[in-house]
């Protein structure tokens, strides 16, 4: 049985899917690989795994929290994990290349490899995939949108507010 709840953020509105073993999407309503909502899922903000994730959630839109401690299912590839799970290692306020990313998950100058599965990453925000940019830091490739991946790298520090 899927579980799922819709909650906002500064950033615009985010669902969010469980599974049995835990999370296993939280998306940007609108983002490039977000799961359509199936007629036999249900809807459950009161899920405990979901409270905690809107709860979570909503302390770090607040600038109150900077770890999630979340149970997370996200499928994929072997592959992807591995790159899932590098991301998930770049702490608050900081950030990765893809080519570093790639040689972090065992496979060194494979960028592009590493881009692909970085964008497949279902669980947005708590796996930090917002936190990779381009080679020379470029704000490249991001499922919610740049303006989105700007938008969680200015409230972590990393990029200065815009005044636009």
């Amino acid at each position: 049985m899927i579980r799922y709840a819709r909650f906002d953020s500064p950033l615009g509105p985010v669902v969010a899917t469980a599974g049995e073993r835990g999370i296993t999407h939280i998306d940007f309503v609108g983002a490039k690989y977000a799961p359509a909502i199936e007629a036999g899922w249900r809807e459950d903000p009161e899920a405990p795994a979901l409270a905690a994730c809107r709860t979570q959630l909503a302390e770090y839109f607040a600038g109150k929290r900077t770890e999630f401690d979340l149970p997370l299912a996200p499928e994929g590839t072997e592959f992807q994990q591995r790159v899932w799970r590098e991301i998930a290692r770049v702490p608050y306020g900081r950030t990765i290349s893809y080519g570093e990313l790639a040689r972090r998950a065992g496979a060194p100058g494979h960028a592009r490899a590493a881009g692909a599965a970085t964008g497949r990453n279902p669980i947005g925000v708590v796996i930090p995939c917002h936190r990779i940019l381009g080679a020379g830091g470029d704000l490249t490739g991001y499922a919610g949108g740049i303006e989105r991946k700007r938008g969680l790298l200015e409230l972590e520090g990393v990029l200065q507010r815009s005044l636009v």
